[in-house]
C-alpha cells in the first residue's frame, strides 16, 4: 500500500505543503489533512478583522476546498492523541487515522485562567472564529448601552484587540465603550521603551485604560477579582494572556520541551519518533526556544515541506535556520500601526500601510490556489 503521509492542522507552518499536496499525490503517496475547521484563519489579521478592517473571507483559506481539490483527504475532526507506537492519530469522535509519516500545526490556545463554569461574554482571543463572536456581541451590547470592555494580558494581543474595539465601535456609529487592560504589570513588557510609548500613546489617544496595579485571581461573566481583592465589573471579556502549545503531546507521552510543545529538533523532527514533524506555535525548537510568532510557521514552511518528501523518500532532511530579527507590526486601529525592526521604530499610518501590504500579499499567495 501507499505510503501516507497526513497533516494535523491546516496553519501557518503547512501552507507550502497544503498548495503541493499534488506533488505528493503524484508520486504516489495518500494525504490526509486533520482539521477543526474547513477554513484556516490568518491569526495575524485577527484584529483587524474584529475592527471592520478585513472580512472574514479576506483572512481564510479554504483548507478541506484546497485539500480535496489535489486528490488529498480532509477529514473534520480534531486529534486529541497520538499513539506513536501504532502510528496512529485518534479524533475527538473515536475514529482513529494511521499514518506513516506526519506532521503537526495543531496551534496553541489561550489558557482559561480561573474561569467560573459559565463563559457567556468571555472571548478568548483565540481561535479566531472567537473574535467573530465577540465582534457581534460587541455590536449588539454597544447598540443597546454604554458598555466596559475588559483585555486581561498586556501583551500584542492585548493592545490590537483594545485598538480594533475602537475602530469597530467608531464605524458602527453605536455607544463608544470604555475599554480597559489588565496587564498585570507593565505592559508590553518584553518590548523596547520606544514600542511602548507608542502603543501607549495610541491606545490612551482611543481613550483606553491601562491597570497595572496586579494579577486577575478569578474571572466571571460580570467581571474580574484581583489578587488585590479589587473587584471591576464587565460586560464583556477579552483573554489575551499568551498562548500555550497544543496538549496532544503531553497527553500522548511525546517528549515536550517545558513550554508543553513538541520537542524537535533542527530538521523540525520529534526527538523520540522520527517519523514526527511540526512547525508553528505546537513546537518547541530544541536547539533555540523561538517566540510564537507567525515568522517562523512561515520560515518553516518550505523545509517542512522539503522534510516530509525526504521523510517519505529515504532521503536527507534539510536544516532550519530561525534566521535573524523579524519584522514586527502592530495593528493599532484607525489604520495606524507601531513598527519595529532592529534600532528603527515608528507608529503612523505608513506602519500600518506595510502590515496590510505583507498580509494582503501573504493572503492572496495561499489563496490563488482555491
Amino acid at each position: 500500500m501507499a505510503k501516507h503521509l497526513v497533516l494535523v492542522g491546516g496553519g501557518h507552518a503547512h501552507m507550502v505543503t497544503l498548495v503541493n499536496i499534488n506533488a505528493f499525490v503524484g508520486k504516489g503517496y495518500r494525504v490526509t489533512v486533520i482539521g477543526p475547521s474547513e477554513h484556516h484563519y490568518y491569526s495575524g489579521m485577527g484584529p483587524g478583522m474584529l475592527g471592520g478592517t478585513y472580512s472574514p473571507s479576506d483572512i481564510r483559506f479554504a483548507t478541506k476546498h484546497v485539500v480535496e481539490k489535489q486528490g488529498g483527504v480532509f477529514v473534520l475532526g480534531k486529534a486529541v492523541r497520538v499513539r506513536p507506537d501504532e502510528r496512529l492519530i485518534e479524533l475527538e469522535s473515536g475514529e482513529t487515522v494511521r499514518y506513516d509519516v506526519v506532521s503537526f500545526n495543531a496551534g496553541s490556545y489561550v489558557p482559561r485562567l480561573n474561569l467560573s463554569e459559565v463563559t457567556e461574554n468571555i472571548y478568548p482571543v483565540k481561535p479566531i472564529e472567537k473574535l467573530m463572536e465577540a465582534q457581534a456581541r460587541i455590536k449588539e451590547l454597544a447598540s443597546q448601552k454604554s458598555i466596559t470592555i475588559g483585555i486581561i494580558g498586556g501583551g500584542p494581543s492585548s493592545v490590537e484587540i483594545a485598538g480594533n474595539i475602537w475602530q469597530l465601535t467608531s464605524e458602527y456609529g453605536v455607544n463608544q465603550p470604555r475599554v480597559k487592560i489588565f496587564s498585570g504589570s507593565r505592559m508590553m513588557a518584553n518590548y523596547p521603551e520606544g514600542v511602548r510609548a507608542r502603543i501607549e500613546k495610541s491606545l490612551k489617544s482611543h481613550g483606553v485604560e491601562i491597570y497595572t496595579n496586579g494579577f486577575v485571581q478569578t474571572i466571571d461573566p460580570d467581571g474580574i477579582n484581583l489578587e488585590s481583592g479589587e473587584r471591576y465589573d464587565l460586560d464583556l471579556i477579552f483573554l489575551a494572556i499568551g498562548v500555550k502549545p497544543n496538549a496532544i503531546f503531553e497527553r500522548s507521552g511525546i517528549p515536550t520541551g517545558p513550554d508543553g510543545g513538541m520537542l524537535v529538533n533542527a530538521y523540525l523532527q520529534s526527538t523520540a519518533y522520527p517519523e514526527m514533524f511540526g512547525g508553528g506555535d505546537c513546537i518547541y525548537f530544541q536547539d533555540q526556544p523561538l517566540d510564537k510568532v507567525g515568522v517562523y510557521a512561515v520560515r518553516q514552511n518550505p523545509v517542512l515541506y522539503n522534510n516530509l518528501f525526504a521523510a517519505l523518500e529515504e532521503k536527507p532532511f534539510q536544516v532550519f535556520s530561525p534566521g535573524g530579527d523579524y519584522l514586527l507590526i502592530f495593528n493599532m486601529g484607525g489604520g495606524k500601526g507601531v513598527l519595529r525592526k532592529k534600532w528603527l521604530t515608528f507608529g503612523g499610518r505608513l506602519a500600518f500601510i506595510i502590515k496590510n501590504y505583507i498580509d494582503r500579499k501573504f493572503m492572496k499567495k495561499f489563496q490563488a490556489i482555491e
